[in-house]
């Protein structure tokens, strides 16, 4: 009678890098860091914000993929050295916090360097007068993106149509997407190795680039937050949905090259 020896091996990974490690997706809560006036309150853009205002739902999409999310307060070379992934949101205006953190020099050093070390930086903006640009647009730069003070695809009521974007282009971003809902969004001008994603009229709505070993999407607007991202008031004619799950594959898989 033969004997059969089982070994099983456990192996647990704690270096970030390894292929088998699980990637970080850091939120900023620093230059997005609106409370609500009544209670004080965090809230807008936000993993924990279950409201239509909040990030919840996409958290989730990334969950799904085996991800870790997280927050992150000013950016510094230790913070992002833990990260894989880092969204900017929408950084506040004096009308929206009374003391806004602006993106400053050292911020722009601290991100660029990590961008150009691996990092996967997505930059959700918004339109005018919702964003403040000039210090954002200080960063952007470094990308070869600039945001414009504008507001296109101004949308009255619930009248969604003006919000639509159809004839999507050939982009991992729309795959299986027909139509996507982008509302009241600034436009972005391009320099370098910039590329667009999504054109209208001549005007880019959505764009990206490989920077070093990293890579940057940018689009003019938070986009995907609960309200948007689901058909709770989208009209099911819209793919929001998909192309969220769509970007979450997109910035995982620039982060797994890290």
């Amino acid at each position: 009678m033969k004997r059969f020896l089982i070994i099983t091996l456990t192996i647990s990974v704690f270096a970030t890098g390894n292929l088998m490690s699980q990637p970080v997706v850091g939120l900023d809560t620093w230059f997005n860091h609106e409370s609500k006036k009544d209670s004080g309150k965090p809230f807008h853009y936000l993993w924990t914000d279950t409201e239509f205002s909040g990030y919840s739902r996409w958290g989730e999409s990334f969950v799904a993929r085996g991800a870790k999310l997280t927050t992150i307060g000013k950016p510094d070379s230790k913070t992002l050295s833990g990260i894989d992934i880092y969204i900017l949101v929408d950084p506040d205006t004096t009308t929206e916090s009374p003391a806004p953190n602006y993106i400053m020099p050292d911020d722009i050093k601290a991100i660029t360097v990590w961008v150009k070390k691996g990092g996967v930086l997505a930059i959700l903006a918004n339109d005018a007068p919702n964003c403040e640009f000039t210090h954002l647009n200080q960063l952007a730069c470094q990308f070869g993106m600039t945001f414009n003070h504008v507001t296109l695809h101004p949308v009255p009521g619930d009248d969604f149509g003006p919000g639509a974007s159809k004839n999507l282009p050939d982009h991992p971003l729309f795959k299986d997407v027909r139509k996507i809902y982008i509302k009241e969004v600034s436009d972005i001008n391009l320099s370098g190795s910039a590329k667009a994603i999504l054109k209208e009229n001549g005007k880019v709505l959505i764009a990206e680039n490989k920077v070093g070993k990293g890579y940057v999407f940018a689009i003019g607007d938070p986009w995907i937050y609960n309200e948007y991202i689901d058909h709770d008031r989208l009209p099911e004619s819209f793919d929001n949905r998909k192309a969220a799950e769509n970007l979450t594959d997109l910035l995982l898989g620039y982060g797994r090259k890290k």
